[in-house]
């Protein structure tokens, strides 16, 4: 009849929600067992079933099995939260500090550099040899004329706050410790061919008395040695020359093209064209050479 029929829809569906909830705390069951969550059940509760919707302790043990594990008293598992936030706290408290100390800072690129500076704001001779002494660096050393080509110092012997703010920035050192960490970087600079021939140019107009078009001989001579004395093998040769020839200075063509030569003339000088567009400098370099030879 139509009212049985009507009763047993009535339970098929009170069944088909009654499993639809089991399953909607089985899943909530597990997913607070995953976040560590859920709280012992005591062996009273095995038998009756700590939940109410469940009405038999089968249905209970199937759906929520109780955990093996008890969990610490209320006062240990306040002790054992409060550990857990104190050490993610100080976790995140170091690392917030070492990406602090990690980051550059304007304001510490700043103090550095009055350390060497004084009350000016230039860093001259004197603050320079702390500086080199503090990064453990000769003056003369190659790297610290890649460091100037670095922060575009315009002249030999001192960095002005703006070009030391503005290198530094674009090297990301606000420490001596990161500039010592640098340095390998800065010497391997010298082993591209392109910024290698950027720095050798910008050593002429460095090195070179402002008021002056050429460099006097005795410091293209040391800048020569400085910058060709360990690659090119003609260059103790070609430093002779100089010291006995009649130059006093260098121009800069004269310069360039010596980078050149060194760059394309073989040691024997075999491929050398004396009617090439090579400066009269270099002709006479080729001329004295082989008669040195000859002799």
């Amino acid at each position: 009849t139509w009212e049985v029929e009507a009763a047993m829809n009535h339970d098929y569906f009170q069944l088909n929600s009654h499993l639809s909830t089991l399953a909607n705390i089985h899943k909530i069951y597990h997913t607070l067992n995953k976040l560590n969550l859920t709280e012992d059940v005591g062996q009273d509760d095995h038998q009756t079933g700590s939940l109410r919707s469940c009405s038999s302790s089968d249905c209970f043990n199937k759906v929520m099995p109780p955990r093996k594990k008890r969990r610490p008293a209320s006062g240990d598992d306040l002790s054992a939260k409060k550990s857990r936030h104190d050490s993610m706290y100080r976790k995140y408290d170091s690392t917030r500090i070492k990406t602090e100390e990690e980051a550059f800072s304007s304001k510490r690129c700043l103090e550095w550099f009055y350390e060497y500076a004084g009350t000016d704001d230039v860093v001259g001779p004197e603050g320079m040899e702390k500086f080199c002494e503090d990064i453990g660096v000769e003056p003369e050393n190659v790297v610290m004329l890649v460091l100037a080509w670095k922060l575009d110092a315009q002249n030999m012997g001192y960095f002005t706050l703006q070009e030391w703010l503005k290198g530094m920035t674009s090297l990301q050192c606000d420490t001596t410790e990161k500039l010592r960490n640098t340095l390998d970087y800065l010497r391997s600079l010298l082993n591209d061919s392109t910024n290698f021939k950027l720095i050798y140019r910008y050593a002429f107009d460095f090195a070179r008395e402002k008021d002056q078009r050429s460099l006097d001989i005795n410091t293209a001579k040391c800048m020569l040695g400085l910058l060709l004395g360990k690659i090119w093998p003609l260059f103790p040769v070609f430093h002779q020359f100089l010291e006995q020839s009649k130059y006093k200075v260098i121009n800069k063509d004269q310069w360039c093209n010596v980078l050149e030569f060194s760059r394309t003339i073989n040691l024997d000088l075999s491929n050398y064209d004396e009617d090439g567009a090579w400066p009269v400098l270099l002709d006479e370099f080729v001329e004295w050479y082989k008669d040195k030879q000859m002799s």
